[in-house]
């Protein structure tokens, strides 16, 4: 469990964000069976690659795996501070395995943990770096979203060792359909479709403006214990824009041969401002004293708590996995 994402643990009472689940109207999820996935994962890799949001489904699906394996020597961890963090279900020889690769293509936030830098600067048509890592697994879930949501973000064709690359500053939307195509083409030339199931989840929404849903202006999710019940809501932390990049990028990738299934977390997220960790989380430095005196200005309102949302993420995932493997 990451101290980012135990929000009880940090001191947070009102518990019903760990009960919701997620009922679509036309058809009844299956109930998540640790046991049978990890029959499906059985001589098996499967990793996540992404950001920090992606880490927390990771996060997610490991817990939920590991609660139906009784014996704790089973189970084996390992974290050397690189990208890569593995899971390994020792019985069944399963992998689940998380890759941080925050925009996927190669960029000066690549480094695990230090990696905030005012000046995002990714090299959009690189990507072995990471993806020599995962390319040979069985399934693949992807993820990248909030770390493109700046007005434009440098682009560097040529390398970050050498000083004769070229920068260009290249609008958000457009930068980001150029690094999915970056991966989509890397994808089209060095993945088996008959080995390697695909995926790509939707973006995840924030909360960070309670003025959109009926709340205080200059407040976000700090102190919200209830959902969103207006069917249909969306706020400003989510892209349509984007999300209609992701979509045709996928279809293209398609009409070539290759299937990546998107799984739309999106709405079912939006209804969610209260499953947020807010400040119950572990603060990483000292906390300042306007954070003190005005608790929400240290809120964090884009990652999620466990047990909670990104456990519904991957009850969809396991949906579709199990739907793959029967056909």
């Amino acid at each position: 469990m990451s101290d980012q994402l135990a929000c009880e643990k940090f001191g947070r009472k009102d518990l019903s964000y760990k009960f919701w689940r997620w009922q679509p109207h036309t058809c009844d999820l299956p109930r998540f069976n640790g046991t049978k996935l990890l029959e499906r994962l059985r001589n098996k890799r499967m990793v996540y690659v992404g950001d920090s949001l992606n880490r927390g489904q990771w996060v997610s699906m490991v817990c939920m795996v590991s609660s139906v394996i009784t014996n704790p020597k089973a189970m084996y961890m390992h974290n050397n501070g690189s990208n890569l963090i593995t899971f390994k279900a020792l019985e069944y020889n399963a992998t689940i395995d998380y890759y941080w690769a925050p925009l996927l293509v190669e960029s000066n936030s690549d480094d695990p943990t230090n990696h905030r830098f005012p000046d995002r600067i990714v090299r959009i048509q690189s990507i072995e770096k990471h993806a020599r890592h995962w390319t040979n697994s069985d399934i693949i879930v992807f993820n990248s979203y909030l770390w493109w949501r700046m007005p434009h973000i440098k682009s560097l064709w040529g390398s970050f060792e050498k000083l004769d690359g070229i920068y260009k500053e290249v609008e958000m939307v457009r930068v980001y359909e150029m690094a999915l195509q970056t991966l989509s083409q890397w994808l089209e030339v060095h993945v088996n479709p008959n080995i390697t199931k695909l995926f790509f989840m939707s973006m995840s929404p924030t909360h960070e403006r309670a003025e959109e849903w009926g709340g205080i202006l200059n407040q976000n999710c700090y102190g919200e214990a209830s959902l969103i019940d207006k069917e249909g809501y969306t706020g400003r932390g989510s892209d349509p824009k984007m999300m209609r990049v992701l979509e045709n990028v996928l279809d293209g990738l398609k009409n070539r041969g290759l299937n990546m299934q998107m799984i739309n977390i999106t709405q079912l997220s939006e209804y969610r401002k209260e499953g947020h960790p807010s400040i119950y989380r572990k603060q990483w430095g000292t906390v300042k004293e306007n954070e003190i005196s005005n608790p929400s200005s240290n809120a964090d309102c884009i990652h999620w708590c466990l047990p909670g949302v990104p456990d519904v993420w991957n009850e969809l995932l396991y949906a579709y996995i199990l739907d793959h493997h029967s056909s």
